[in-house]
């Protein structure tokens, strides 16, 4: 069975930065499609950001877009999520998640996704 285990998350002021990091077992990324998802405490989880190699995607949310990058690294099996400009209004709990057959138009939308990691939390403070 996959199996993903989320690191990276903790507590930043506003400005700083942080890189989480996302570690598969038991498949290789760039066969499906990556992607990070958050959801804040009282909030619906939303799709922050989303990669596949096999159609050639990357998904940014509008509320990440120039501040968050996302890589991988195959020899390492794992992906990262890199957190810069952090505002509070990202502090939420981080998952990754793999999608066994991603689909363009709906790269990061949750329901997609097959297999969830346990999530890392992310505090950023004002």
């Amino acid at each position: 069975e996959v199996q993903l285990a989320e690191s990276g998350g903790g507590l930043v002021q506003a400005g700083g930065s942080l890189r989480l990091s996302c570690a598969a077992s038991k498949f290789t990324f760039d066969e499906y499609a990556i992607g990070w998802f958050r959801q804040a405490p009282g909030k619906e989880r939303e799709g922050v950001s989303c990669i596949s190699s096999v159609i050639s995607r990357t998904y940014y949310a509008d509320s990440v877009q120039g501040r968050f990058t996302i890589s991988s690294d195959n020899t390492k099996n794992t992906v990262y999520l890199q957190m810069n400009s952090l505002k509070p209004e990202d502090t939420a709990v981080y998952y990754c998640a793999v999608a066994i057959n991603p689909v363009p138009e709906r790269l990061c939308l949750g329901p997609v996704y097959d297999y969830w990691g346990q999530g890392t939390r992310v505090t950023v403070s004002s």
